[in-house]
């Protein structure tokens, strides 16, 4: 895994391989955050990084500057690794053991940003629960964007505030937003 931008352009960080993870790949990262980066100011932004893995997204946006980030996951070991590597590179990250929907029913704070990166494996019915979670408890700012990877097999187009979706190789983003007035 490599850090594409920012102070820590062209990083490479090396994972335990025992963590139960499937990181981000470095050409879809790159097109995610030139996506994002057409909408926000880094360094003006709070983040949620949830199914967060590797953290290989929350290093990314701490690179560019992000202050205010936090990265869910479910994974005792994910987090230790969050924890280390967000130490040694001096980046704000509040790593999180917890179940993300768990997490979403009782959080209570609002983001700019929340990428979610779940098992690709998951039932078309736990994706759209993310969605509907985040909405129903307000956690995305009202000028925010969520992101939701997922494999070509999900489809969440008919979700409600769903903006665009873009495929990169086996990867899909799936964009949401709050309609604008």
């Amino acid at each position: 895994m490599r850090i594409i931008s920012g102070k820590y352009k062209g990083k490479r960080l090396t994972a335990p391989k025992n963590l139960p993870v499937r990181p981000t790949t470095d050409m879809s990262k790159e097109s995610l955050f030139n996506i994002l980066n057409n909408k926000f100011y880094f360094d003006e932004v709070k983040v949620l990084d949830l199914f967060s893995g590797t953290g290989n997204l929350s290093y990314e946006f701490g690179s560019r500057g992000t202050e205010t980030i936090t990265a869910v996951d479910a994974d005792y070991g994910c987090i230790r690794y969050i924890k280390q590597t967000a130490e040694a590179l001096e980046l704000n990250i509040t790593a999180i053991k917890s179940d993300v929907y768990k997490f979403l029913k009782n959080h209570k704070l609002s983001y700019n940003i929340i990428v979610s990166d779940p098992p690709y494996d998951f039932d078309q019915q736990k994706f759209e629960e993310i969605v509907n979670l985040v909405f129903e408890n307000e956690l995305l700012d009202k000028e925010g964007t969520m992101v939701i990877e997922h494999s070509p097999q999900t489809d969440l187009e008919h979700m409600p505030h769903f903006v665009m979706k873009k495929k990169y190789g086996s990867s899909i983003f799936s964009f949401f937003e709050f309609e604008s007035d």
